[in-house]
């Protein structure tokens, strides 16, 4: 089994939902209608991940301000169930970072999430902030993690 990677399309947004469902049950799952606003919008860079034309993974960053040196900020990064561990995430991470072409990057993550946050941590993040309640409906908390301009 071996992911190809290329650019998501508004045609893959109700996978995309649909995978959110799963992931992030209880949590506010991104609708369908949110992936293609997401898409939609001009500096957002969203990326797929495919097994035999079958979406699996999807990920998503944003440029913050209009100056360089731009800031950005990872907004979703999803595996379907069947497919984590088999380092598609990391591979999702890593198109992100290289998009963002060694700028400063932020993001969330569930402070219970241990292994996205030791994925982020291999890749030079660190917890720079905490967000209590940040998921709104199950309350849960959320590490601000950041990675410095390389």
């Amino acid at each position: 089994m071996t992911a190809q990677y290329g650019p998501l399309t508004p045609n893959d947004a109700a996978r995309c939902a649909e995978l959110e469902a799963q992931l992030f049950d209880g949590d506010d799952p991104w609708p369908e209608r949110a992936f293609l606003a997401e898409l939609a919008a001009k500096h957002n860079h969203y990326v797929a991940a495919r097994v035999e034309d079958k979406l699996v993974g999807y990920a998503g960053i944003a440029r913050l301000g209009r100056l360089r040196p731009y800031e950005y900020e990872i907004h979703t990064i999803g595996v379907d169930p069947a497919y984590q561990g088999k380092g598609i995430g990391r591979q999702l991470l890593s198109r992100l970072l290289e998009y963002a072409d060694g700028a400063t990057i932020f993001l969330e993550v569930r402070t219970d999430n241990e292994p996205a946050i030791a994925l982020y941590e291999s890749a030079g993040f660190t917890r720079v902030g905490l967000r209590k309640r940040y998921y709104r409906v199950s309350g849960a908390d959320a590490y601000t993690m950041k990675r410095e301009r390389q």
